[in-house]
């Protein structure tokens, strides 16, 4: 198996799997804005739609991840700025939890929405930059 088919055949599902995570947690948070306050045993929100935009953005991601699948190392761009929302989120989280803003159950959603993301955006953000860097992108894919 050449390494070009060894990348896609990773890459691809775990694209594909990602963007139809965010599509349908976009589309639970928009239609159910306050479900994940209530399984935190949380107060739900006073302005339901700031959640329901946080929403339609993670959705609107899932639609970039989907798009990316088709040729993954072409469309870095878009997994790194997810990588880096997959980031700043725990860390905003994180803030929010420690100042008491937002109950630590809450935090359940950080390990679906993002944690489990970062291994394989960051392999394929690493293999991207490989091949971009090789002198011949035959080269790196080839090895």
């Amino acid at each position: 198996m050449s390494r070009e088919t060894y990348v896609a055949s990773w890459m691809t599902p775990v694209l594909i799997l990602a963007g139809l995570y965010n599509i349908g947690f976009g589309v639970w948070v928009v239609i159910w804005p306050y479900g994940a306050f209530a399984l935190a045993g949380m107060e739900v929100p006073r302005y339901p739609f700031l959640w329901q935009c946080i929403g339609m953005i993670v959705g609107v991601y899932g639609l970039g991840y989907l798009a990316a699948a088709r040729h993954p190392l072409h469309h870095w761009p878009i997994i790194m700025v997810g990588l880096l929302g997959k980031i700043l989120g725990p860390i905003g989280f994180l803030q929010a939890a420690i100042s008491g803003s937002i109950t630590w159950s809450f935090g359940v959603i950080i390990i679906t929405n993002d944690l489990i993301w970062w291994v394989p955006f960051t392999l394929l953000l690493r293999a991207a930059w490989l091949n971009s860097t090789a002198q011949d992108a035959g080269k790196y894919l080839d090895q």
